[in-house]
């Protein structure tokens, strides 16, 4: 009788590849030189370091589904080379396999968020610039991760069904969009206005927004919070975060349905690309 590997035995085994991946060097490569340089730039610039903090995490959102494409297509390439996907599709549980791959390089590129977060917020607080409240940070990095659910997911059997450069391509165009909906890089920073909100309607139905959307909602809301009579447009803010937050907990539960539902029949893409 074959017995199935339990989600934490395969998250576990997930996470010892990783240790032993160059994805771990490119995703703290990425979060140092991300969180150093903005960091570096708001701390010496004569901008308001509030809407500074904005922006980064705009940004830092807005990358969130090119990250995702690369990393998902790099990891599933890695699996075609260590024996033709067998790891994900030759194993008892195919769920289980995929469940656990795509919550790995999830947290893999939470952990990177975390990273840059800590490094451009102590530069500015070091530099002796405003930055945003605990509470508003910790919410616009989880307002990420869960964001980035839908992205991870749909990358990863995206990567399997179609290789490697076609996922790498949909996360670029998912970072194009992403910093399109809030009005192009620093937009707010620029005019000095909260952007979170702008275009708010359409972005609820786009995943590549969510991300960029939830961070800087949360960053706005708290900036706002704490100005004198802000007290308004805290509670607007907050309500876009809470609508973003019902939609996207809706449409992750969906796309998880649908797609481990039909991970039976995946098949492995070739190794060469196009």
């Amino acid at each position: 009788m074959t017995r199935r590997m339990g989600l934490a035995l395969a998250l576990k085994s997930e996470a010892m590849r990783l240790a032993r991946s160059p994805l771990l060097v490119l995703h703290g490569a990425l979060a140092g030189a991300l969180g150093g340089l903005s960091g570096a730039y708001f701390a010496l610039s004569p901008w308001d370091s509030l809407l500074g903090a904005d922006a980064f995490f705009q940004l830092l959102g807005a990358g969130a589904p090119l990250l995702a494409g690369i990393a998902c297509a790099l990891s599933i390439d890695a699996e075609r080379e260590a024996g033709g996907c067998a790891n994900l599709l030759g194993v008892p549980s195919r769920r289980t396999a995929l469940a656990a791959k795509t919550l790995a390089l999830l947290a893999l590129g939470l952990a990177s968020a975390l990273v840059a977060t800590a490094l451009f917020l102590g530069i500015l607080a070091g530099a002796g610039r405003e930055v945003p409240g605990p509470g508003a940070v910790a919410l616009a990095v989880l307002g990420m991760g869960a964001g980035s659910g839908c992205l991870y997911l749909a990358a990863t059997f995206f990567a399997l069904r179609f290789g490697r450069n076609a996922s790498i391509g949909v996360g670029a165009l998912g970072f194009a969009v992403a910093l399109a909906s809030l009005g192009g890089l620093a937009n707010g920073l620029v005019t000095g206005t909260f952007s979170g909100t702008l275009g708010m309607g359409a972005a609820l139905f786009v995943p590549f927004s969510w991300p960029s959307r939830f961070a800087s909602l949360a960053i706005e809301a708290g900036i706002a919070h704490a100005a004198p009579g802000g007290e308004a447009a805290a509670g607007a803010l907050a309500g876009a975060l809470g609508q973003l937050g019902l939609v996207c907990a809706l449409a992750t539960l969906a796309a998880g349905c649908i797609a481990f539902g039909c991970a039976n029949r995946l098949e492995c893409r070739p190794h060469a690309e196009e």
